[in-house]
């Protein structure tokens, strides 16, 4: 009888698991939050209204935009892209809010995109971006401190460091403006201190006549006021300018009604000549000033990348003006599909994160540099080339030929670069081959 009941629960216990076994095998290859057999999802917080929000507001339906192009023509292995935006104000405790929605609510597979130093270092410490293994890429800031691959390790960016930005603009400006009287604009939090520590390892350094800090979400045609002042009692005959476009903008407007005409150089956070235009700062202003991008300008149709991007835009993303903001956001979503092919079908964050750090370097992009990711690096593109705006505010390489500088964010030199950019895959739609 003993026996008898053994086996009865002997096979009881095999009957259990070969229906386990069916289930398991009916079941999608995998269960990663956000992935499923048609879709994968993704999130992105940004400034979408508020003071930071011009340009910048543009960035999410840009990258989007590239998703519906690839989506139309059959997804990434597969599946389908969805990109869920959410509305940050430029704000670390709205960033901190709208992440964990994204996370938890709307289950995304990973982050893409998302804007601002103060934002994105509130949103990596307060959710645990690290710790939950949440892969967060091509973020929008050039904060030099995401370099540190043990407090940010799933964190990838792709603009060059400010620290890199500063070194460069300093080596351009000993080169072609030594004796002049220089002037400073900066935000004064981590994106502005990191740009005092690039001037400062320049080779040689470099000191500014006048120096203006200003606090974020101050700028305005009043505080503007108080900076062309302070520009023009120190005689500056060249001003940097490292704020945001808003920031930007109503500098350049007060400066222009106060008839203040210096040398001009736009950080690369602030510089799109559209979006400046569109908030009121005149052409004429413009017209001479000096800017630096690691992407082409937005207006040179000969160029494939933007080409290709321009047509995207007109076609998925009615009625917005092609610049910068739009260029850059397809650019980091043609990254990104590059991203999800490459960490393969059976799609994991651990997989796009290794995926990143093995095969990045080798993604086609618009920028004139390099990934340089690595196993232990997650630093993006290292370098700019410098432009001059026209009359029509067009950004054409100054001296005529287009040069690329890179550099690191410590003491390495400045160097022109001999990169060689990846032609564009074959109608923009990446293929990993």
């Amino acid at each position: 009888m003993i026996g008898k009941n053994r086996r009865k629960r002997t096979w009881f216990a095999a009957a259990v698991l070969a229906a386990g076994s069916l289930v398991a095998t009916s079941l999608p290859a995998h269960a990663e939050t956000g992935v499923s057999a048609s879709e994968i999802k993704l999130g992105i917080t940004l400034p979408l209204t508020g003071a930071a929000s011009p340009g910048y507001n543009k960035i999410g339906d840009a990258m989007n935009a590239y998703f519906q192009y690839v989506n139309d023509n059959g997804g990434v292995n597969g599946r389908k892209i969805t990109l869920i935006q959410k509305n940050d104000e430029y704000s670390p405790q709205l960033a901190i809010a709208k992440t964990n929605e994204l996370i938890l609510k709307d289950k995304v597979f990973a982050l893409v995109g998302a804007l601002g130093t103060a934002n994105h270092k509130a949103v990596a410490q307060s959710v645990g971006l690290a710790r939950r293994g949440i892969p967060d890429l091509f973020i929008n800031t050039g904060f030099s401190g995401f370099a540190n691959k043990r407090t940010y390790g799933t964190t990838f960016t792709i603009l060059p460091s400010y620290i890199m930005e500063a070194k460069i603009m300093a080596q351009f400006i000993k080169d072609n403006y030594a004796g002049k009287r220089l002037g400073l604009v900066y935000q004064n939090d981590d994106f502005g201190t990191d740009a005092l520590k690039g001037f400062a390892q320049a080779q040689a350094g470099l000191k500014f006549d006048v120096t203006v800090p200003y606090t974020s979400g101050t700028q305005s045609s009043t505080t503007a006021q108080t900076w062309v002042s302070q520009l023009a009692a120190g005689r500056a005959e060249v001003v940097v300018m490292f704020g945001v476009t808003s920031a930007t903008g109503a500098l350049l407007g007060v400066a222009a009604a106060a008839r203040y005409a210096p040398q001009w150089i736009l950080g690369s956070v602030g510089a799109d000549p559209n979006t400046l235009r569109a908030i009121g700062v005149p052409l004429a202003i413009l017209n001479g000033a000096q800017t630096l991008s690691p992407t082409p300008s937005p207006t040179d149709t000969t160029d494939e990348y933007v080409k290709l991007f321009r047509e995207v835009n007109e076609k998925y993303n009615k009625n917005v003006a092609f610049d910068d903001y739009v260029l850059n956001g397809m650019n980091s979503a043609m990254l990104t599909v590059q991203a999800l092919r490459a960490a393969g079908k059976n799609l994991t964050r651990r997989g796009l994160i290794r995926a990143l750090e093995t095969k990045a370097s080798t993604f086609a992009s618009a920028a004139y540099v390099p990934l340089n990711y690595s196993r232990t690096s997650n630093v993006g593109y290292n370098g700019y080339w410098f432009g001059q705006l026209d009359a029509a505010g067009n950004r054409r390489p100054v001296g005529g030929s287009l040069v690329v500088y890179t550099t690191d964010s410590g003491n390495g030199a400045v160097v022109k670069s001999n990169f060689k950019r990846p032609a564009m895959p074959a109608k923009g739609l990446p293929t990993n081959s």
